[in-house]
């Protein structure tokens, strides 16, 4: 029996010692533009152009404006007229840093202002590389009807409040959504989960919570992020989307949400823009809709 016990020693012994350090060195991924275009209903279009960074770069601001694509020839059409945009820059509050952008020179040309039921084609040239994309603002289709609140359940804190609304989905596969909010007259936040189809709900007049907007730039509190407070007032911005712009933000939401889970499914961002750029051009029919929630 003693010898039984000294061969099992011995070998987890030598298990123990045919550990190995293992190292590897990642490949550098070749650098690819990366294009945030969107046009809305009655807005101009708004085209942002920027460079991907590795995957384990180190981020800093200075960074973050060096990968902005700058001097590119950038383009819009209707399928009547084409505008040449221009690139326009915008400062971030006391930081002074800068974002760049393209959108239309109303000095110029006068007004492009987005309109329902109508497709548009965007074409870029950068660093000798053609890019186009597609994308189409719908009609106005699925709609809120109301919009109120409730206290927030089973939450000790009696100012939480929970918004909720009443939408309207008319018959017809394929009215895609994205929804973004305002508080108390801030930046729109699009929802930690903010497209949705109507696979389920096609034909139907439901009521579903509208959780507050989040800013992924800011550490999220996963128990109350969704939550609002009595005494605000709320905007909600409700856009109807085509196909392509719900398949986009479907995907990058899901990749969002699952960094740093060992046990997620791997998730391909589905853009729309072809010529071997990252990212997506994308068109929404919105509507806005207010409420004061008292104190």
């Amino acid at each position: 029996m003693l010898l039984k016990y000294a061969w099992a020693f011995l070998l987890i012994c030598g298990l123990c010692c045919c550990e190995k350090a293992i190292t590897f060195k990642l490949n550098q991924s070749p650098s690819q533009i990366v294009v945030d275009a969107t046009i809305e209903n009655g807005m101009p279009p708004q085209v942002i152009l920027s460079t991907s960074l590795n995957y384990f770069s180190k981020i800093s601001p200075a960074i973050l404006e060096s990968s902005f694509v700058h001097g590119a020839l950038v383009s819009i059409s209707d399928g009547n007229q084409t505008r040449q945009l221009t690139e326009f820059a915008t400062r971030l509050g006391a930081s002074g840093d800068s974002v760049y952008y393209y959108s239309i020179d109303t000095l110029s040309g006068g007004p492009f202002l987005g309109a329902f039921n109508t497709g548009y084609t965007l074409s870029i040239t950068a660093s000798g590389k053609q890019y186009t994309a597609h994308t189409t603002i719908t009609s106005v289709a699925k709609k809120i009807d109301s919009l109120w609140w409730i206290k927030a359940p089973d939450n000790p804190d009696s100012s939480k409040v929970v918004l909720m609304a009443r939408i309207v989905d008319p018959k017809g596969y394929g009215n895609y959504i994205r929804y973004f909010t305002s508080l108390n007259g801030g930046p729109f936040y699009p929802g930690l989960n903010s497209v949705f189809d109507d696979q389920i709900t096609d034909g139907t007049t439901y009521s579903i919570e509208v959780e507050k907007g989040v800013d992924r730039n800011q550490t999220i509190d996963v128990k109350n992020y969704s939550f609002f407070n009595r005494g605000d007032s709320v905007m909600v911005k409700f856009s109807n989307i085509d196909k392509a712009t719900y398949d986009f933000w479907r995907t990058m939401e899901y990749d969002y949400q699952s960094i740093g889970n060992p046990f997620s499914t791997p998730t391909q961002v589905l853009g729309n823009i072809s010529g071997g750029g990252l990212g997506y051009f994308g068109g929404y029919a919105s509507e806005y809709i207010s409420l004061a929630i008292p104190k």
